[in-house]
Parts: C-alpha cells; structure tokens; sequence
C-alpha cells in the first residue's frame, strides 16, 4: 500500500522512520521500518554541529547478499554468519536489486545501485551477518542517540545534500562530524571536505575505511550511483579490462588513491586492516601528554586503557581501521593520540600494500604492525582542526555503562572543544 507523509515544519533535523506493521504486532515478520533524514529548513541551520550521513554507503551496501552468496562468508566473518530474515528473503527474491558486493548472472559485477526500492538491510533493527553487531545505518544510530544523550543539538545533510551544495554546507557549521563508515564519495564531496578543514572548520571524522571507492552520481538523477571496482582494494569483484572507467562521467573508477586522492590526505588517516570476529582497544601515546592535547583527556588516566568495551566486538578498535603513515599522506604536525593493539589473527591488513607476500610480515593482527588503529589529532589553517579515532567500531562504545566511559568522555571533549570560539590550545 502506498502512502506519504509530509514533513511538519517543526520537525527538528535528524534520523527517522515510518514504522509499518501488521495488525499491531511487534515481530520481524509484522514490522518494518522505512528511514528517512529530515535536514533543517533550506539555506538554514538550527545547530552548531552537522553531521553527514553517509547514503552512498547505505547505497552501495544496499541489499548485499554475500552471506548466502560467498563461498568464505564463514571464514570472512570469523563465526558462522547469523542472518536476519531479511538475508533470506532476499536471498529468495532477487527482485529487489543487488548491491555493489553482487555479481550479476552472467559474472560481471554489480556497479551501479539506486536507493529508490526496499533496502532491506538499511533498518534500525537489522544486525549485519558480517559485523559483531551493528553496520552502516544502525551502526550511526549509535552516534545520533550519543549526540541526543549528551545534549548536543546537530543537523542531518547526506552524501547527495554534500555533493550538491559543497563546501558552502559545511561552512554554515562550527562543527562537522561524518558517520561510522564514508566509504564511497565522490569528487565534489571530497572536494568540499578538504576546502572546509583549510577555511577554518573543525571536523570529526569518526570511522575508518574512508573515502576509499570514487563514487559517481547519475548526471540526471542523484538517487543513483555507479562505483567500479578496478585492479586493486579490498573488493569482492574486479571489473574487466576496459571496464575501470564510469559510464556516468567517463573518469577514471576505483579506488580514490588510485585517482591521486589517498584518503590520508582528506581525513588524515589510510585504511589498513580489517577483520570482523572482535574489537580491541587503545593505549595512550606520548603526544596525548602534550600541552596541544591534554585537554582531550581531561577525566581520563594517563594510563587508561581507552575503549575495551562496546557494543560492536567488545571494543573500541574493530571491524576496520585507519593508520597514522606520514610516508602515505598524514600531516606532519598531526599527533599521534592512541593506538590499538591486541588484534586477532582474523584482521587482515589491506590487499592493495602487499607486494612480495613475506611470511611473518603480513599475517594477522597478531604479528603485523600495519594492523593497528590510530587515534589522531591535527590544526588546520584558520583556527581548524581534525579528529580522528581510526575505527569503524568506535561509536559502538559510547553508551557503554550508561554513556560514562573514557570512549564517550574523549568524544564529548573533543566536540567541546571544537565548539568553542578563538583558538585551541
């Protein structure tokens, strides 16, 4: 049955969802929810803070079927992958679309994905067969009810909203946090990010596995997009010769780094390992000590462990994780806050690094040094700053024993901070 709904003019900016069921009944099979983002008034702001939703992720993740389609699902995911009914029902009807994960029949990859049909795996109740626990949409829930708790008033804009207006979004805020996991941008995003932190903008990007894979917006319609696999990344098909450039714009797909735009040189950090059977946590690094930074720490022991806790693995450190490398791109003056270490031997380090595969060297967690996520923390010209923890599973920890913990307390000075007017110190 169709149905709309008009978005009262009171309605506060944030995430939300038509909740539909059946008879009145509470249960996978009588329930479902269809999420929606409500951004302020046009040319408008009603907060300090906005935060960027990640929608070419949710797009390109959108209805994945690798759990009852891959042959490793199991050995990916160190268990046997739970699925939700969704998975299965999926699984059984095609029809609504593969994601950028998907093969189509005749073995050529999927690349191009829409957001105008049911994404199933795109619900507040929905737990990943991949994660510990949460991935994509629910996983940034766990930010927005962190935001909402803490009392900090924030905007919602998306990856289209981003691509659209460009940096003149993001300069109407102080404050600019990203999600869990900005994996696919496109250019004009990128773009927009880099001129804000360089015009004085304070941004919190709070995930790993960013700005990875060049998406591309349809010329005449936004609601889709095409992402090419090409010769190298962490992928689960590579597109053929010939196939590595976009048929919406004739550039060259992929990886960013691949275009001349490692993600280091946008946000600091480069993705380097991933592994989804736990999450660890982090221990301080001297730079954390310093005059510039202490004040992040306010609250917390010098020799805290930070985050062996959450909702997402049992840890702050997880799924996927961002390296502090000066030789790929980090800037010079960005201190080194944390590292994680304990990694199991199930979190991998990037395929796109290896070159000779040395034994000893590029194993798991437990043996590899390129296997670790760095905290960080960087001024930018203008009185701007970047922060950045280097963690997928980093949000999955601050509500952890009621939101008081070291993960949420950091988290909660940085944003402070942040918000502050005149320089920090």
């Amino acid at each position: 049955v169709d149905f709309s709904y008009t978005i009262p003019k009171h309605l506060k900016s944030g995430v939300y969802a038509a909740r539909l069921r059946i008879g009145g009944e509470e249960s996978p099979e009588t329930e479902d929810y269809i999420p929606f983002f409500v951004r302020p008034p046009q040319g408008k702001t009603t907060a300090d803070i906005a935060l960027i939703i990640p929608t070419n992720s949710y797009m390109a993740y959108s209805n994945d079927n690798l759990a009852t389609n891959s042959v490793v699902a199991q050995l990916l995911a160190g268990k046997v992958p739970l699925m939700q009914a969704s998975d299965l029902y999926l699984n059984e009807h095609r029809e609504y679309g593969l994601s950028t994960y998907s093969c189509h029949s005749d073995g050529h990859g999927v690349s191009i994905s829409s957001r105008l049909r049911p994404i199933l795996n795109m619900r507040p109740k929905y737990r990943h067969w991949l994660s510990p626990s949460l991935w994509q949409l629910n996983a940034d829930l766990h930010l927005t009810d962190w935001l909402e708790e803490k009392g900090f008033n924030f905007d919602v804009h998306t990856d289209e909203d981003l691509d659209r207006e460009g940096v003149e979004l993001l300069d109407k805020y102080r404050v600019v946090l990203t999600g869990s996991h900005p994996e696919y941008s496109s250019e004009k995003m990128i773009d927009a990010y880099e001129a804000y932190q360089q015009q004085g903008g304070r941004w919190l990007y709070l995930g790993a596995d960013g700005f990875y894979w060049a998406s591309q917006y349809h010329p005449d319609n936004s609601n889709i997009i095409e992402v090419r696999k090409g010769e190298a990344g962490t992928r689960a098909w590579t597109a053929n010769p010939g196939e590595y450039n976009n048929a919406f714009d004739g550039k060259y797909g992929g990886m960013w780094r691949a275009r001349g735009r490692i993600p280091s040189k946008t946000c600091g950090l480069t993705f380097t390992a991933y592994g989804f059977d736990v999450s660890s946590y982090y221990r301080r690094e001297p730079d954390s000590l310093l005059p510039e930074c202490k004040w992040m720490f306010k609250g917390i022991k010098e020799d805290e462990i930070i985050g062996d806790f959450g909702l997402v693995g049992g840890g702050a450190a997880g799924l996927e994780l961002d390296r502090y490398d000066l030789e790929f791109g980090t800037p010079h003056q960005a201190y080194l806050l944390a590292r994680s270490e304990g990694h199991t031997d199930l979190m991998m380090q990037v395929n796109e690094e290896i070159h000779f595969i040395v034994r000893g060297y590029y194993g798991g967690g437990d043996e590899n040094p390129m296997i670790r996520a760095d905290m960080i923390y960087y001024k930018t010209p203008n009185d701007g700053a970047v922060f950045a923890p280097g963690s997928l599973a980093w949000c999955g920890s601050l509500s952890h024993n009621n939101y008081q913990n070291n993960v949420s307390k950091l988290m909660e000075n940085v944003i402070k901070g942040f918000l502050k007017q005149g320089s920090l110190p």
